[in-house]
């Protein structure tokens, strides 16, 4: 008897979060909490959640990319999302659970979605678009095995995706309070790895 549909892949990370070890060897990610937007046999990518850019403005960007805001233009959170692409930006939001996602959104879990179009980007800056949403500058990207690979070496622990922990603006934290809710106590963590 064979099935109609496939088993979920329980090997598949999109949707979770991945918290850098105190031992991670790239130090571009020390301390850093990422959401896992996309992970499949071909690779994965993800956003850095807890890497503010104070120095670029929403506001900026908007300017840059000559689309005119107006007085109900959202207050949006310009993040470092990873080293890939830094001149590349991706929108964080929330979703309705149910309905179709139109060209340019990619959902992550029942109610999240990134977007990379400038559709979002001109709703958002007349007020209108996602009620919570931030925008990340890059990501993160693995080649085939790449991820698994680095975590087997311990340098990632993944996690649920708590959305508080996305759109959460208070970053200093975010790192403890990420490895705290897989019940990890941050200071008990060494940055040496050990060996059986």
């Amino acid at each position: 008897m064979t099935q109609d549909h496939a088993a979920p892949d329980a090997g598949n990370l999109t949707g979770k979060i991945l918290i850098a070890m105190p031992g991670m060897a790239d130090p571009r990610f020390d301390r850093s909490v990422l959401l896992i937007c996309a992970h499949s046999e071909d690779g994965a990518m993800g956003l850095v959640i807890n890497r503010p850019l104070p120095e670029i403005g929403f506001a900026d960007l908007l300017e840059q990319l000559g689309i005119e805001a107006d007085d109900s233009a959202r207050r949006i959170e310009v993040r470092f999302g990873g080293p890939v692409e830094p001149g590349r930006g991706f929108v964080l939001h929330k979703v309705p659970e149910h309905g179709d996602d139109p060209e340019g959104r990619l959902r992550i879990g029942r109610a999240l979605a990134m977007t990379t179009t400038r559709d979002i980007l001109e709703d958002l800056a007349h007020g209108e678009g996602p009620e919570s949403a931030v925008l990340a500058l890059g990501y993160a990207g693995w080649g085939p095995g790449q991820l698994e690979t680095e975590m087997l070496a311990n340098g990632w622990l993944t996690g649920e995706g708590a959305e508080e922990l996305i759109f959460d603006a208070s970053h200093e934290d975010k790192w403890g309070r990420a490895l705290r809710a897989q019940g990890i106590n941050p200071s008990m963590l060494s940055a040496a790895a050990g060996r059986a």
